[in-house]
């Protein structure tokens, strides 16, 4: 399986934007999905997670209150919904199915992962 993200783009400081994760074949709401965030030189970071049993979702300190994940299971879709945006928020933005989605959402314990989306916040 393997996951793809988009949605992401240019924006600036204070903006919004969505990203989503997709699955052509798996099925979403069977599993715990993370979204990561990950700049040149620097190890890839959890932002967020959804667990797949309707448990409220879970943030990196960094991001809760601005970061909102959710998903839609009609349509197979995660979804992340980033408010707020400051320039270190820019980076590659990968989604990936998780065996837990407890903090600090270890990267080990993901798999699945997509190609990313890259997210740049500039003026």
């Amino acid at each position: 399986w393997q996951l793809v993200e988009s949605g992401g783009g240019e924006v600036q400081p204070g903006g919004s934007l969505r990203l989503s994760c997709s699955g052509s074949r798996v099925t979403l709401a069977w599993f715990h999905i993370g979204w990561f965030r990950q700049v040149p030189g620097k190890e890839r970071e959890g932002l967020a997670c959804t667990m797949n049993d309707n448990s409220p979702p879970k943030y990196k300190d960094s991001v809760n209150g601005r970061f909102t994940i959710s998903r839609d299971s009609d349509n197979n879709v995660v979804y992340l919904q980033m408010n707020s945006l400051k320039p270190e928020d820019a980076g590659t933005y990968y989604c990936a199915i998780g065996a837990y989605c407890s903090l600090p959402f270890e990267t080990r314990l993901f798999s699945s992962w997509g190609q990313g989306t890259q997210v740049n916040v500039s003026s």
